[in-house]
């Protein structure tokens, strides 16, 4: 009985943390789900976890979280993409519930658990083929306190106490170390109410500046929309056209130009009409090529000196912008040679809109630290998510999305302007707040007047820093309950 009760905690536990993600944003929930798993993984009457089971515990863990959030992956690519990512991704959770269920048998396991949940947080972010940190727990807590942590240490940090929290919490279930479970999950959740102060600085603001987020939407969903990339354009140009106010910057999603301006003429006039039109820079999202291959690219045209200052995608998506072992993946799926062989860029993320200097973080960029960290150290005084969702449909993959854009603008103390192909373009202050979002398949502009910042957070400069003394601990504390727990057994036996 107590097995399948253990099972079943594992598999509501990942339940919990998928209800924490957007669109539902319930963050409380993650905190619930980690304190959950940590209860399942936790010692019964004296009975250690055995760390096979434990194993076991944390796969279906992560299997439930990922099976309910990546649907999205397979929506018009099948069923096996998708499943095959949430497998792979669950593979990681085997070290969560192996070092879990060892740690869990300290007596203040519960403060050393979130560390190590941090570090194969990060080992799934940075592997393999670049990792996948679209599956991180910061996420979840966008809407909550602990977001505000944030610009102190990234994501990584807000991990962490979401993680303490939930575990202080299971602490207090176990009631053997209830007065410090307290104490830790007080303290934590007024860290993150603390951490909120210095969040949305306006003493750092340099300007302001006017900006347009288009959204011009496609003709209609699927992955055919390729086909129609002339149609897309058109729809831009049209939706850049009816701008009725002046602005000082226009921003185009991803792929807004899916025909390059450069080879094709008559591309390359729509996209001049629409400049001339707005009589202001805008960052229109291409695909170019050089002497290395194919980039996808956000480059800035202006009114007066053409095409200026570009952003070649440097974090690109395996399995959709190039494929990795593509010989090998074509037995398995006929979607294989649908993905891309783009290159990826070199630059630093950087590009200079008028007098602006513009951060770009492109889509799939978003969800990784140093690509937005290192445009603001580059100089960037906003920030930009030119994005293309139209292939995901109506899936909650825009939303999940939209989170990672504003744990961004607080991390870095900067607005994000979010323009999507088909939704949702969003508004974003560098609280994190959304003042304006569009509906999902709708033609929309956004426009508003943003600050302008110069602050360098502690987490642009030293976030990367946080999060290897994080993962540190956490994999020295996994390694010495796993000696513990060796040394007892060999104890007990003899």
């Amino acid at each position: 009985m107590i097995v399948f009760l253990k099972v079943l905690g594992a598999a509501v536990s990942g339940l919990l943390v998928y209800t924490s993600h957007e669109p539902f944003g319930w963050w409380i929930t993650g905190i619930l789900g980690i304190g959950v798993l940590f209860l399942t993984l936790s010692p019964h009457r004296g009975r250690p976890v055995g760390l096979w089971f434990g194993a076991l515990l944390g796969f279906i863990h992560g299997l439930v979280q990922y099976l309910l959030l990546l649907p999205w992956i397979g929506e018009f690519v099948g069923n096996l993409p998708y499943i095959a990512l949430a497998v792979v991704c669950s593979v990681s959770a085997l070290a969560t519930g192996a070092g879990g269920a060892a740690i869990a048998r300290w007596r203040y396991g519960f403060l050393a658990f979130p560390f190590l949940y941090v570090a194969v947080e990060f080992v799934r972010s940075s592997w393999p083929f670049g990792g996948f940190a679209w599956v991180r727990l910061a996420w979840g807590q966008i809407n909550g306190p602990l977001a505000d942590l944030a610009h102190l240490g990234g994501p990584a940090l807000v991990t962490l106490a979401a993680a303490l929290v939930g575990c202080g919490l299971a602490a207090i279930v176990l009631r053997q170390n209830w007065r410090s479970g307290t104490a830790v999950a007080v303290a934590v959740l007024l860290a993150g109410l603390a951490a909120g102060i210095p969040v949305n600085n306006s003493e750092h603001t340099t300007g302001t500046v006017k900006v347009a987020a288009i959204q011009g939407n496609v003709p209609r969903m699927g992955l055919d929309f390729n086909a129609q990339r002339r149609a897309v354009l058109a729809n831009h140009v049209r939706e850049t056209e009816k701008l009725a106010e002046d602005v000082d910057l226009v921003f185009w999603p991803e792929n807004s130009s899916d025909v390059n301006p450069f080879t094709d003429e008559s591309a390359g006039q729509l996209v001049n009409q629409a400049v001339q039109a707005a009589d202001a820079p805008i960052m229109v999202g291409t695909i170019t090529r050089d002497e290395v291959g194919d980039r996808n690219t956000m480059i800035v045209m202006d009114p007066e000196t053409g095409p200026g200052e570009y952003h070649n995608k440097i974090y690109l998506q395996p399995f959709g912008e190039y494929m990795p072992y593509r010989e090998f993946f074509r037995n398995f799926s006929s979607y294989v040679d649908a993905a891309g062989d783009f290159k990826p860029g070199d630059g630093g993320g950087v590009v200079q809109m008028g007098d602006v200097a513009v951060g770009v973080a492109t889509c799939y960029e978003v969800g990784f630290d140093a690509a937005a960290r290192d445009a603001v150290l580059g100089g960037a005084q906003i920030l930009t998510t030119p994005t293309n969702n139209a292939t995901f449909g109506f899936t909650d993959m825009t939303y999940q999305q939209l989170a990672m854009s504003r744990m961004r603008a607080i991390e870095l103390d900067r607005a994000v302007v979010v323009p999507a192909t088909s939704g949702v373009s969003a508004i974003v202050h560098p609280d994190g707040s959304v003042s304006q979002r569009t509906e999902i398949f709708t033609a929309d502009t956004l426009v508003e007047e943003l600050p302008l910042r110069d602050s360098i957070t502690f987490a642009a400069r030293y976030g990367s820093v946080v999060q290897v003394i994080l993962v540190v601990l956490g994999v020295v504390s996994a390694l010495a309950a796993l000696w513990t727990t060796r040394q007892s057994q060999r104890g007990a036996r003899r």
